[in-house]
């Protein structure tokens, strides 16, 4: 009997062994609209070996800007989401899936929350990343968490789509950060105590932001702190209400509530000074 239970704890090790030293199979899903969220998914798939797949909805969202947003709104009002075409990958054979998308009124694009529903995704390893104007890397997270909360959500990569440049560097950064490819990785250290902001501060800020409509944000607090050379600031702004066009008469402008948030500056010596994301 001794020697029974001690081949079946020796098979059980073996097992887990076996079950550690398994390589898992990954899957890059992903819903793009202008190339940007594509152009994620191809870097990460070609650095992992991944499988990859477009997300598609059956009534493409094929218009410009204003027409989207206006769809969006609709959907948004009935309570809706638009019908998306079957995978081709049978999503239970993968242990990791990563899930890309453009984010759309702070959250992930309509067709990932198709996916989202009608999909369970229990278990399962979800890395998101998404391409912004301004933010809802955080937010949409938290989305992804609530829809799925038996699934186990590692940390998120986002980047601007004014940033696509430094995108397939910081993707690597992200992967060797994240232990799924092998890599030299210092990590960052924490930002400084945030202090009131100096003119300088301000004029730092005011470069960063300047050509972006949609952040209409006064900085009153930053910190910093310093990275393999590149200096990132992270600022705390208030958000202020901007004005209305001067042929919108009446009407005000379609903006969310005024309040405080964090916008994060970069600066790489020489190549760029621009914020990489806000968060609200």
């Amino acid at each position: 009997m001794k020697t029974i239970k001690v081949m079946f704890a020796v098979a059980i090790m073996a097992l887990m062994f076996a079950s550690c030293g398994k390589k898992e199979k990954i899957l890059v899903l992903y819903y793009s609209q202008t190339g940007n969220t594509k152009a994620v998914a191809e870097e990460f798939a070609n650095r992992l070996g991944a499988d990859i797949e477009e997300i598609t909805a059956i009534v493409p969202y094929d218009g410009d800007f204003q027409a989207t947003i206006e769809r969006c709104k609709e959907e948004m009002a009935l309570d809706s989401l638009p019908d998306i075409n079957c995978l081709k990958h049978n999503i239970n054979e993968y242990d990791v899936i990563f899930i890309g998308y453009p984010v759309w009124f702070g959250t992930y694009a309509p067709p990932i929350a198709s996916f989202l529903k009608d999909n369970n995704l229990s278990g399962k390893k979800i890395v998101p990343f998404c391409t912004f104007g301004s933010g809802g890397l955080e937010s949409s997270k938290k989305d992804l968490v609530d829809a799925q909360p038996d699934a186990w959500i590692l940390p998120a990569y986002g980047v601007r789509a004014a940033r696509m440049d430094f995108m397939p560097q910081e993707v690597e950064t992200f992967l060797i950060a994240n232990g799924f490819i092998k890599g030299k990785y210092l990590y960052p250290v924490t930002f400084s105590y945030p202090h009131p902001v100096s003119d300088a501060d301000i004029a730092l800020y005011d470069a960063a932001v300047k050509g972006y409509p949609m952040l209409n944000a006064r900085p009153v607090e930053v910190g910093f702190r310093s990275n393999n050379g590149d200096l990132e600031y992270v600022y705390t702004a208030v958000d202020e209400p901007r004005m209305p066009a001067p042929d919108d008469g009446d009407k005000k402008p379609d903006l969310p509530p005024a309040g405080k948030v964090k916008v994060y500056v970069k600066i790489i010596p020489g190549v760029d000074t621009s914020f990489t994301r806000v968060v609200r």
